[in-house]
């Protein structure tokens, strides 16, 4: 596992509609290692392909492997600058979930569109969203008397909640301001440079495009964006949207027990025949170090494909303190429900890797993933079937 690029990735300022930076480092990535990639026209970050109209090529190629597409989302929950109210006041509006409690005087990060500032911000005046489940809006108060002299655009600001680094690892976890999705981001970047820099897997890679996409956790809008352009509704070929999310811990979904097929979310239950894939898949792969749940802490970006109706499976890491909400608490995190770092486990996120190269495997039973259990179904009916007579 490349670790130094995971801790890279989540070491850039993110938030809704600000994914510039982790889509620069990334961009920079696939140059590096050269995988072709091209943005589409709602801003989203496509792997695999180099233009448009390469991607539709390999829409339109003709055979019966279907084409996988790994999606996985650039931005976490944070806020934007709104107007200054001093030298030293920045209101903000916050986009995404967050925490509840312990809000007042929290430290928060600030960045801009050169990347991590100086400036140091605590929290004051939070009103709540009106179910009392996430911020809506706040005063970020700054120790610097020069802050509005040094950065007068208030709107060029974002930001999100502050800990002692933006990522550190304590005992196999790694600790960091947003998990949520930078590690799915990670394993869609991970998989592709290893399609691109094995020559042995040079035949999968029609099998692949990634779609790191944007502003994720205020409703799937780059995800939504980029349905809704018809490139993937017109396929000639079998398709498979596969969402990788870093999501809400739950009984039945532990860490450092391996990364979770995920049989659905919040909304809605997945393919059952590309989850019947994946599941075998994961036996195979993963034998005793994988984990099945429907993970309905919230939703992901495969039901946005399944209300465009695209077929779609997801694959999860469990999440300490989703949202930076402290449920599991920890180091540098608040009481219940205050700030806290997010986290995960090493261990998962490598069975993540795993699990996604063995995707893009030529030769899975994708057009008839049943026909096994069909046939030890029908092999039971025959045995009773005497007595059904008697």
């Amino acid at each position: 596992m490349n670790t130094p690029l995971l801790w890279d990735i989540l070491s850039q300022p993110t938030s809704p509609f600000r994914e510039k930076h982790v889509q620069i480092l990334i961009k920079t990535t696939l140059k590096n290692n050269k995988v072709p990639h091209f943005l589409d026209p709602i801003g989203n970050l496509i792997i695999g392909a180099n233009s448009k109209e390469d991607y539709l090529k390999k829409t339109r190629a003709k055979t019966r492997e279907p084409l996988r597409f790994f999606v996985a989302h650039m931005d976490h929950p944070g806020f934007h600058g709104v107007k200054w109210l001093s030298e030293t006041e920045l209101e903000i509006l916050w986009h995404g979930g967050s925490p509840t409690a312990h809000l007042e005087n929290s430290s928060v990060w600030i960045g801009d569109e050169q990347g991590w500032t100086p400036l140091v911000g605590t929290l004051s005046k939070v009103e709540m969203i009106p179910s009392g489940r996430g911020i809506q809006k706040a005063v970020t108060c700054f120790d610097r008397r020069e802050a509005q002299s040094l950065y007068p655009k208030a709107k060029s600001l974002y930001g999100g909640f502050r800990f002692r680094a933006p990522v550190w690892e304590e005992n196999n976890r790694l600790y960091t301001k947003a998990a949520d999705d930078l590690v799915g981001c990670f394993a869609v970047v991970e998989t592709a440079i290893s399609l691109w820099n094995d020559p042995k897997k040079r035949a999968l890679r029609e099998n692949f495009i990634g779609i790191l996409t944007r502003a994720e956790e205020v409703g799937f809008i780059g995800a939504i964006g980029h349905l809704k352009l018809g490139w993937i509704e017109k396929s000639k070929r079998p398709t498979v949207l596969i969402s990788l999310e870093t999501s809400r811990t739950l009984p039945g979904a532990e860490f450092g027990k391996g990364p979770i097929v995920r049989l659905g979310d919040k909304a809605t239950t997945f393919d059952p025949g590309a989850l019947k894939v994946l599941t075998d898949l994961a036996i195979e792969v993963l034998p005793g170090r994988h984990q099945r749940r429907i993970m309905d802490g919230g939703t992901c970006e495969a039901t946005a494909a399944t209300a465009f109706e695209v077929p779609a499976i997801g694959i999860s890491i469990p999440l300490g303190n989703y949202h930076n909400q402290s449920f599991e608490g920890g180091p540098d995190a608040a009481p219940t429900n205050g700030p806290a770092p997010e986290f995960v486990d090493l261990s998962d996120i490598q069975g993540m890797l795993e699990l996604c190269q063995a995707l893009v495997r030529k030769g899975l039973p994708w057009a008839e993933p049943w026909k096994a259990k069909k046939k030890e179904l029908l092999a039971s009916l025959k045995k009773y079937q005497p007595l059904l007579e008697s």
